[in-house]
Parts: C-alpha cells; sequence; structure tokens
C-alpha cells in the first residue's frame, strides 16, 4: 500500500502494511527488525512501542483522514499520547515526518 500526503500531493511511504485484525494490531511492529517498516493500524486510538527495537514516527489519523495528531521519534518503550477522535495510526520510520514535511491537518490517503 501507498500513503499519499494528498495536501502536499507527495507520497509518504510506498511500503506500508496494514493491520486491521485483532492479532495484526496487537502486533503491530513489536520484534521486528526493520527499522523502514511502516504500517496503518484501523482501527486504533493509541500506541505503544514495547518491544521494538527503534523509534518511529506516528500519525494519527481521523475518519477523514486528516493528520489530527503527530508523534515525532517516539523512542521504543513508550506510550503514544491518546488523542480523541483519531481512528486509525499509521507507524512510519523515524524522520518520515520531518523529511517530508507532514503536519497536522493535512490530508493523506492510502491505497
Amino acid at each position: 500500500m501507498t500513503l499519499v500526503n494528498v495536501t502536499l500531493n507527495q507520497v509518504i511511504s510506498k511500503n506500508i502494511t496494514q493491520a486491521n485484525s485483532f492479532f495484526s494490531r496487537l502486533k503491530g511492529l513489536m520484534f521486528s527488525k526493520k527499522e523502514k517498516k511502516s504500517i496503518w493500524i484501523k482501527p486504533c486510538r493509541s500506541i505503544h512501542t514495547f518491544f521494538m527495537n527503534y523509534s518511529i514516527d506516528v500519525l494519527y489519523l481521523d475518519k477523514e483522514n486528516r493528520i489530527a495528531a503527530i508523534d515525532q521519534d517516539l523512542k521504543p518503550g513508550k506510550l503514544g499520547t491518546y488523542y480523541p477522535g483519531v481512528e486509525s495510526v499509521v507507524e512510519l520510520p523515524s524522520g518520515t515526518v520531518e523529511k517530508t514535511r507532514v503536519s497536522v491537518g493535512h490530508e493523506v490517503k492510502i491505497f
């Protein structure tokens, strides 16, 4: 799957996997060794980085796929912030937000 910032007409990531079952959402990126992985977790309102070996950037999306909030460089062993109104979360390699200039209010599309 591909994640595109519709607001900036820019590809954010070309290798997004989707986690929409109970077990795939539960596992997320835990125990993964590749820092280049990206995952879209839906439904999801908050995340953690327990049992992860690397930092991630996190996009919190509302029901219209607008970015409601962002956590940058969330270190292993931490809780992400809970944001009301969030419907799904995209976990990206650390540095992606800065590199792509993504910001709150931007609309994204995943296909």
